[in-house]
């Protein structure tokens, strides 16, 4: 018998941005409840923001080591199901790693961990446990990117040559936004952002983006990664250059001083027959270009393949936007859970997600862009774990 999942959080009280869009996501199909929370490494922030969201004192934890121990203790069923991580970057490997320890599948944001080596061992963790993992690349989840993919993939724009993908932002562009800005702050302090600040933030994305995309792999880059503003020790601003395994090669520019720009989210792929682009600024289109004939331009609820339809939710020229690019990721999730609780074979869509290889993909990028920036060899090996 189908039932509502269970879900537990770590991160995402109090000012945090991205813990409500979680909750947004999760709860627009009806299909999962959030039953309990460790909010905040500050244990009165925790119960306040448990308590703002209904929670009851008593599953509003005071660390995440806490909840894991104490959920598993519960009766089967009244536990939670799964914990999704939404905390600064240093949190997400540890609390996964507890996590799996107590038998709960997980659900989190990127980068998965601060380095290769930690998640490789993630990886082993989960191999070994049998239990799901999925990590946050939310552009997937949005429809049209689904038909992209699929176009590839039938061979209508032939054999990709280029690829051109830019994730711009200007909202660190100011020299103290950092200490103006609770997320901003932790983004730019190594301790919890890691390596990176810009690639690790946005710059994944925009790798992710053409990777699952192009089905290609990513085999060298060549990268220019820097501090635009004076005195961080953080990344700001970067491009890279990329080598595919198929020949074709690629331009990624990601950058978060852009004066003027928002989440400027965009991907051009050329290959030899035909071209496409999706803007996230315009999420509800797809154009396909042709050197012979008029171009084409495919939109969200038309003439669309099944994966794409599949996570639209509304009639076309509805837009179809982040929440429900977020929410289509946690419903398919959530299928992944709801098909091993029944014994179910898991549909097309169910597996639609990104997993653990994907987050082994991500950190291997933001590993190599740091090493590269910092390098004057010209083209260093992507390496394939």
């Amino acid at each position: 018998m189908r039932r509502k999942l269970r879900m537990g959080m770590v991160g995402g009280g109090e000012g945090a941005f991205i813990g409500a869009v979680h909750r947004m996501a999760a709860n627009l199909d009806g299909q999962i409840d959030l039953v309990c929370g460790a909010f905040s490494h500050d244990p009165d922030c925790s119960l306040r923001s448990g308590q703002a969201l209904y929670l009851p004192a008593e599953r509003c934890y005071q660390s995440y080591q806490q909840m894991m121990q104490q959920e598993a203790a519960l009766p089967e069923d009244v536990r939670m199901d799964f914990v999704v991580i939404v905390t600064p970057n240093h949190l997400h490997f540890p609390v996964a790693v507890e996590a799996i320890k107590y038998g709960f599948h997980v659900l989190s944001d990127k980068p998965a961990t601060l380095n290769v080596e930690e998640v490789l061992e993630l990886r082993s963790l989960i191999v070994d446990s049998g239990l799901l993992y999925g990590i946050t690349q939310t552009y997937t989840g949005y429809p049209m990117v689904k038909e992209a993919r699929a176009r590839v993939q039938s061979g209508e724009l032939g054999n990709i040559r280029k690829v051109v993908v830019e994730y711009t932002q200007g909202w660190l562009a100011a020299q103290q936004a950092e200490a103006d800005n609770k997320q901003a702050a932790w983004r730019l302090d190594p301790k919890q952002a890691g390596i990176s600040s810009c690639m690790a933030d946005i710059g994944v994305h925009a790798f992710n983006l053409v990777e699952y995309i192009s089905g290609l792999t990513a085999a060298a880059l060549c990268a220019d990664i820097g501090n635009v503003v004076a005195g961080r020790s953080m990344d700001d601003d970067g491009a890279v250059f990329l080598k595919f395994d198929q020949g074709a090669r690629g331009t990624l520019l990601a950058s978060q001083v852009a004066i003027g720009e928002e989440n400027t989210l965009s991907i051009r792929l050329y290959g030899d027959k035909a071209s496409l682009s999706w803007s996230h600024q315009d999420p509800n289109t797809l154009v396909i270009k042709y050197n012979d004939k008029p171009s084409l331009v495919l939109r969200t609820g038309g003439a669309v393949g099944s994966m794409a339809n599949a996570n639209t939710r509304l009639p076309a020229g509805h837009p179809e936007g982040y929440i429900e690019a977020f929410a289509n990721l946690y419903r398919n999730f959530a299928s992944q859970i709801q098909s091993r609780l029944l014994g179910e074979t898991l549909s097309a869509q169910a597996l639609d997600v990104p997993g653990i290889d994907e987050a082994v993909r991500g950190m291997v990028f933001i590993e190599q862009v740091v090493t590269a920036g910092n390098s004057e060899t010209k083209w260093h090996v992507i390496p394939q774990h």
